[in-house]
């Protein structure tokens, strides 16, 4: 709704710009802003295109919203201060975001591909996205928008089936584009349960940045603990 959209860009642009204009004019600045940021920036729909850092910004609300984010740090920026946005991507936990609302169907035998499931879904685990928000924060090499991604997105089905064999639950049962659409509106839909984003987290392979499971099937089952 208009009014959804309106409360999703004023929480994030405006204490965002008031924080980097308050670090710009303080006495005593902080070496570094690190301001929170999404991979929403690239649009929701990319096809096959590797996305990095250097890619264009993308079509739609949350890429624009984005943008606006990512601009509000300007005045820190300007200052001198050195400023990174961590576009981050769909995080990986047990306690919230995609696996709260999704594990629940899944463990009852209910869960499915969405759509085709062709859809490419740039993913990072909770504890890989906490290291990543420190590296960045003392990393002096560091600066400007910074993927927070694992390096292996995969295909929706492909999420789908492994998410199966971590919970040994079949899924054979896809949730059609409709679903989405009544849960989420039609732009809902399209930019977050259906979005093709194929992203790569290039500036941290370059700074050599390690990740503790860089693989979705490692990643789920040690977050689900799920050994076997």
């Amino acid at each position: 709704t208009d009014e959804h959209r309106k409360a999703v860009h004023d929480s994030r642009i405006g204490p965002t710009r008031r924080l980097a204009e308050l670090v710009a004019r303080g006495p005593d600045r902080p070496s570094a802003l690190i301001s929170a940021s999404a991979i929403g920036y690239y649009g929701y729909d990319r096809g096959e295109e590797i996305l990095t850092e250097t890619s264009a910004r993308g079509d739609g609300f949350l890429a624009d919203v984005v943008g606006d984010w990512e601009a509000a740090t300007t005045p820190a920026a300007q200052a001198g201060v050195r400023v990174a946005q961590i576009r981050t991507g769909i995080v990986q936990s047990p306690r919230g975001g995609t696996r709260k609302l999704l594990r629940p169907l899944f463990t009852a035998g209910l869960g499915g591909r969405l759509g085709d499931g062709h859809q490419w879904l740039s993913w990072i685990g909770i504890d890989d996205l906490v290291e990543v928000y420190h590296r960045v924060l003392w990393d002096a090499t560091l600066s400007g928008p910074v993927n927070a991604v694992a390096p292996q997105p995969v295909r929706n089905a492909e999420y789908t089936r492994i998410l199966g064999d971590v919970l040994h639950r079949p899924t054979v049962l896809p949730v059609p584009p409709l679903g989405p659409r009544i849960l989420l509106g039609r732009q809902g839909a399209r930019e977050l349960a259906l979005a093709n984003q194929r992203v790569g987290p290039e500036k941290l392979a370059r700074a050599g940045h390690g990740f503790r499971q860089p693989e979705l099937s490692q990643a789920l089952r040690h977050l689900l603990g799920r050994t076997g």
